[in-house]
């Protein structure tokens, strides 16, 4: 059985889009483009800052952006972020039953730890990685790598929780298993089309490692 869960955290742990979306309407309306809703926002998160500031402002104007984006969020992680329903719960239950925690987000790990210590979950992690400390971003497999290093596992006894197909992609080149959970920046359609176990919601995860055995990491779910 898995005995370590990596985990994404915008979309996964966290519903923090509220908050990003203030930052990327800020910069929008520094350069006189109209806002977005939080659910356009939603769906194009999870590929970094920088993919995100051309996506919303274009790449002539993206480092500009990601100047004003920060200086936004910076004010608005705290009341626009907030943990997903049972957050709390469902990892007191994973550490019971002997599992090693750590996340792999592309957000910058600064923000990461301040998110994670403000909803006074930090301590429940071995390693919360970002693209600044695995020096590349989702898919490429790196901090997952340094995620398993610090739980001391290999990978074919960890698995990856995420929100998008992409986390799928990023699982499957570190060569870890992958569940994935509706409700994040992948419409649910997206999700089941990676062909990896997809469920409702964060708290049925510790049901769904119980009752699972172990599978490929690499290959599609085997019933």
């Amino acid at each position: 059985m898995f005995r370590g869960v990596i985990f994404d955290l915008d979309g996964t742990l966290v519903d923090g889009y509220d908050a990003i979306a203030a930052g990327v309407n800020a910069a929008r309306a520094r350069f006189g483009l109209p806002p977005l809703a939080v659910d356009d926002v939603r769906g194009r998160v999870g590929l970094g800052l920088s993919h995100l500031m051309d996506d919303v402002v274009g790449p002539e104007r993206a480092d500009e952006g990601a100047a004003i984006f920060r200086a936004t969020y910076d004010d608005a992680w705290r009341r626009g972020t907030r943990a997903v329903p049972s957050l709390s719960p469902t990892l007191n239950a994973l550490r019971a039953r002997g599992s090693r925690l750590s996340v792999a987000s592309n957000k910058p790990v600064r923000y990461s730890r301040l998110i994670l210590e403000h909803l006074g979950v930090a301590e429940r992690f071995d390693l919360v990685a970002g693209p600044e400390t695995a020096g590349a971003i989702k898919p490429d497999p790196a901090m997952l790598h340094a995620c398993l290093r610090a739980m001391a596992l290999p990978a074919d006894q960890a698995v990856y929780v995420g929100d998008m197909a992409l986390d799928a992609d990023a699982g499957a080149r570190a060569g870890v298993a992958v569940v994935l959970v509706a409700g994040g920046s992948s419409a649910r359609d997206e999700l089941l089309a990676t062909g990896r176990p997809v469920l409702d919601r964060l708290a049925d995860l510790p049901e769904w490692l119980a009752g699972t055995p172990q599978r490929d990491p690499a290959g599609p779910p085997k019933r």
